[in-house]
């Protein structure tokens, strides 16, 4: 049995050392969580500025080149370029070093046990490659007949799309809040394609991107569905894979516009090729933003980076091409933003702010409290100097 003085001294040795520990774990957390909010901004300047210069570029590509597809089918090669940035920041930032083959054989897991096989390749990759291939189409259709403003504003319709398929499909919690947020979105909607009275290349192009938005939903969903085990290098192998099939399968159909007469290119000689790498450069930043920054920061800072389009694209609108927006395409474009604001709001966020208001209000409770014996110190203090009484009033 230990005696009184040694377990004294025992425990005044170990307080230290846990205290210690204690300190280096919080500081450690309170470090990560300062890097994850710094990361999150720069993907937000990424994801926000890479969206602007896209469907600015995409606009002033339409001026010599009116070709939609062939700008989608290009850009989407560039998707290739997923492993090979994720196997470079692999070799930078870890010191077991595995070789470029080893770790795409054991990325390959993402398509099964036995790795990537031509069957698989095809089953697994053609139905996102469709979606993906039509979803780009649609929204280069929508930009060549709306404003960069209200086509960003559409595309934000998506997200309340992803929740009424999570609902319907994955079966996610229903929250009213969002179901409201829906509404919002399908009412900005109809706003947009009233401002011109449903006319004219107005409401054609705002069916062209709440299709696009629909498709990019489904895609989503079912992406959400396919990849479940949260690892970035899988999620990099399937991108380059959606690449690799965009630029062997889907080669035909440029093909085909092209000799149709659909969409004119010209000579290779002619093509705007500048233009062409400015949009497939910033629309690659996009995505690895959107696609690996969700690996590494807070989801909801790339949705900010997302919204943060709209007021981008709506200042270069105003300054560089002087658009004048009417009064319903600004209310119709605020209800957009609103309900995918709405949308972003945690399951628990009733909860929270409950929880929140009861703090503030025992808080506040505290605070009177002490406010009240304070007075009271301060009342029976002077009246002993006077040499009062206090007298009970019952």
């Amino acid at each position: 049995m230990k005696q009184y003085g040694q377990e004294g001294y025992e425990s005044h040795r170990e307080i230290p050392a846990s205290e210690s520990s204690g300190e280096d774990t919080s500081y450690k957390t309170f470090t990560r969580t300062v890097f994850k909010v710094l990361g999150g901004l720069l993907v937000v300047l990424c994801v926000s500025s890479s969206l602007v210069g896209t469907t600015q570029l995409v606009q002033l590509t339409y001026e010599s080149f009116p070709c939609p597809f062939f700008i989608s089918w290009f850009s989407s090669n560039w998707n290739v370029f997923f492993f090979p940035l994720y196997y470079f920041g692999y070799m930078s930032t870890t010191q077991e070093k595995q070789s470029l083959i080893q770790k795409f054989r054991e990325c390959s897991c993402v398509f099964g046990e036995e790795g990537m096989t031509l069957k698989l390749f095809v089953k697994r990759t053609a139905p996102f490659s469709i979606l993906w291939t039509l979803t780009n189409y649609l929204h280069l259709l929508a930009l060549h007949k709306l404003t960069a403003t209200d086509a960003s504003a559409l595309y934000c319709c998506h997200k309340a799309f992803v929740f009424l398929l999570s609902w319907m499909i994955l079966k996610d919690r229903f929250m009213g809040i969002r179901i409201v947020a829906a509404i919002m979105s399908i009412t900005g909607i109809v706003m947009m394609a009233y401002a011109d009275g449903f006319q004219g290349d107005s409401i054609l192009g705002v069916a062209l991107a709440v299709g696009s938005a629909c498709t990019l939903a489904l895609y989503k969903v079912l992406l959400k569905m396919f990849l479940d085990s949260g690892r970035l290098g899988e999620a990099t192998h399937f991108f380059s894979t959606m690449g690799l099939f965009n630029f062997i399968f889907i080669s035909g159909v440029p093909l085909i516009l092209y000799l149709t007469h659909v969409e004119h290119c010209g000579s290779l000689s002619s093509l705007p090729w500048g233009y062409l790498c400015g949009i497939a450069g910033l629309w690659l930043v996009f995505n690895v933003s959107v696609n690996v920054g969700i690996f590494l920061t807070y989801p909801i800072l790339i949705s900010i980076g997302t919204l943060l389009s709209v007021p981008g694209n709506a200042a270069v609108d105003v300054l560089k091409h002087e658009v004048t927006f009417s009064v319903v395409r600004l209310v119709a474009t605020c209800i957009i933003c609103l309900g995918f604001l709405l949308l972003l709001l945690p399951e628990e966020w009733d909860s929270l702010i409950l929880h929140f208001l009861a703090t503030l209000t025992d808080k506040k409770s505290d605070d009177h409290g002490e406010e009240l014996t304070e007075s009271r110190i301060h009342t029976c203090t002077f009246s002993q100097a006077n040499g009062a009484v206090s007298i009970p009033l019952a």
